[in-house]
């Protein structure tokens, strides 16, 4: 667990204390760690996810070819 002092301004501190009292957590710390959950679902490029991960393990059983010029082979 990391310890940080951050400066909020009054709009930040009432948006935590709403998401704080909505989700019934015990401070403020759990309320930014709520909104860093949520912020990596939504916003975060999909190669950053989990669920990226876990396919890119499952592409690696997967049948490949052998390309000597990908030029050659893909131009049109």
């Amino acid at each position: 667990m990391v310890k940080a002092i951050v400066e909020i301004d009054e709009r930040t501190n009432r948006v935590l204390n709403i998401i704080k009292a909505k989700h019934s957590l015990k401070d403020k710390s759990q309320a930014i760690n709520l909104m860093a959950q949520q912020f990596e679902e939504i916003i975060l490029e999909p190669e950053l996810k989990p669920e990226f991960i876990e396919s890119l393990k499952a592409s690696k059983n997967e049948k490949t070819i052998k390309v000597n010029d990908f030029t050659k082979r893909y131009s049109q």
